[in-house]
């Protein structure tokens, strides 16, 4: 029997699977919707789609580094328990290398993507069907590069970093970057430099910084001019703290900037870097372990 997108389509809305899950079970069905839905199910697919509402906010960030290509990758869970089982961390692992190996264009197409004789994406939807929670790849990023890439991974995978550099690739020079992408898991620049930072960040901060000058008792009263140069060296002062290459460097006894550390090691010059924060600005599952065994009691 013959199938159409229309029945994909309707396939999909009363399983909550993909689409491409759909496509194969009415293919392997010969177009019966009922069976298919069988098939679904007997898959463990169906099952997964039950799940995928669920918050999904832990997780992991992975890293690969292969040559002149680095590789970070989240991948999130319901709960930290699951985060840390062996299965699911090697599954994060084998999607980074599909995209070093790959270069996938967004997630979507990372999923649609093979890894050995499934895709990405049927292979999360088996993971979730047997892990029992909902999983989610929510992000990736790949830098490859004619200099140095170094990755940095941080309480095992809550912070992520990749840090590029037009540099030889040597051992210094990877020491170095080690060191930088270190800075960047725990201070959090937002910007490489200050000639990176959009202008409307800077009116946008230049702004909050003369209504709070204003409210000032002490400050209101001054000459406009005496506020601007207020202003302009508190802007400096904040730049220097979301600009890496301005940051002063922790590891450094006299209070050297990253970029004049940089310069120490040698001739490199950083080109930039990615920071990923397991579930930074998800919403997080709360649960209500009494309305739980209330529930379970009735």
């Amino acid at each position: 029997m013959a199938f159409t997108a229309k029945d994909v389509k309707e396939l999909r809305e009363m399983t909550g699977c993909g689409m491409m899950d759909c496509k194969k079970a009415l293919t392997e069905t010969d177009g019966d919707k009922d069976k298919a839905v069988e098939f679904l199910r007997e898959k463990g697919l169906a099952t997964a789609a039950k799940k995928a509402g669920r918050i999904a906010a832990e997780g992991i960030v992975k890293a690969y580094v292969n040559g002149n290509v680095g590789v970070l990758v989240e991948v999130n869970a319901e709960t930290d328990f699951v985060a840390k089982n062996a299965e699911f961390q090697e599954f994060v692992s084998d999607v980074a290398k599909v995209v070093a190996e790959t270069n996938p264009a967004d997630v979507e197409a990372l999923k649609a993507t093979k890894c050995g004789d499934s895709t990405v994406g049927e292979i999360l939807t088996a993971k979730i069907a047997k892990i029992g929670e909902n999983m989610n790849i929510r992000r990736f990023a790949r830098i490859e590069t004619t200099g140095a890439v170094v990755d940095y991974i941080h309480a095992a995978g809550k912070i992520g970093v990749l840090v590029e550099a037009d540099a030889e690739n040597n051992d210094a020079t990877k020491e170095c970057l080690k060191n930088v992408a270190m800075q960047v898991a725990a201070l959090n620049p937002k910007y490489l430099s200050s000639d990176d930072v959009p202008q409307e960040y800077k009116d946008h901060e230049k702004e909050i910084l003369i209504a709070q000058l204003k409210n000032d008792p002490k400050n209101a009263s001054k000459p406009e001019n005496i506020i601007e140069k207020m202003i302009t060296g508190r802007l400096a002062k904040e730049l220097k703290e979301v600009c890496l290459l301005e940051q002063e460097y922790v590891k450094a006894e006299n209070k050297e900037s990253v970029a004049k550390y940089v310069q120490s090691v040698g001739n490199i010059t950083l080109k930039q870097f990615v920071r990923f924060e397991t579930g930074e600005g998800l919403e997080k599952r709360e649960d209500d372990f009494a309305a739980e065994v209330a529930s379970m009691v009735k």
